[in-house]
């Protein structure tokens, strides 16, 4: 397990509770080079409008606007992670290009003038966003961009199975333990070390697709979106260890 999570991403991994989470977040966007962060779950229900839980470390004088969700719609970034996976990089092109210039003008005097978002759109109507921003422009370098965004999408996946456990209501009736053959255990435990289909092929013996099918299935079962996700909930659930 330590082999897989680099220390930035154990201390978010760890957390037992809110304020613990909302630690390892912030220490996780200074150590990337941003000053504010926000992880947000949001749950579709059926009847009713949708259920926002958001933490982060919003300056309070923004938090009024920042929590305004007729503001929310209007913004370009929350309006490409509500229906795209693939991260957004944005800074105040972005707000011009779709005519909310002014309301970057607004964010920006609170250190809001740049910076990275993604999301995660799961079964069940379950979202999760999260965002690092900062008031200095971004690298010129473009390798930079990307590393800084690969971090970025790596940490998310810590991030999104931590916030399904201490902050989304779990029903009564879920089961926790999935049932999962024993090569989909297998293929876990070898992704877990940082092992790829191809090994995990040469290791159990077994066709590099056969691999890939067999960590699928063990992702699908979980309820996850990636073999990373899957890793983690099988390690909570303690499937593997």
């Amino acid at each position: 397990m330590v082999s897989m999570l680099q220390s930035r991403y154990l201390s978010v991994s760890e957390a037992k509770t809110r304020d613990e989470f909302q630690g390892g977040l912030v220490r996780f966007a200074r150590q990337l080079g941003f000053k504010t962060v926000s992880a947000m779950t949001v749950i579709d229900h059926f009847l009713g409008a949708p259920e926002f839980i958001t933490v982060d470390n919003t300056p309070a004088a923004y938090r009024t606007a920042y929590e305004d969700r007729n503001n929310g719609k209007r913004d370009p970034v929350m309006q490409h992670c509500k229906v795209k996976s693939v991260p957004i990089i944005w800074d105040q092109a972005t707000y011009v290009r779709t005519g909310q210039a002014d309301k970057w003008e607004r964010q920006a005097f609170f250190g809001y003038r740049c910076g990275i978002s993604l999301a995660m759109h799961m079964p069940k109507g379950l979202h999760f966003l999260v965002g690092v921003d900062r008031d200095q422009p971004l690298p010129a370098c473009s390798a930079e961009i990307n590393r800084m965004t690969a971090d970025l999408q790596l940490f998310a996946v810590y991030a999104q199975d931590v916030a399904m456990r201490l902050l989304v209501p779990k029903p009564p009736q879920e089961q926790d333990f999935p049932s999962l053959t024993r090569r989909e255990l297998e293929c876990l435990r070898w992704t877990m070390e940082g092992k790829t289909a191809w090994e995990l092929g040469r290791i159990l013996g077994i066709a590099e697709q056969t691999a890939v099918r067999h960590t699928y299935n063990a992702t699908q079962k979980l309820g996850c979106v990636s073999k990373h996700q899957a890793v983690l909930k099988a390690l909570r659930l303690e499937l593997i260890w």
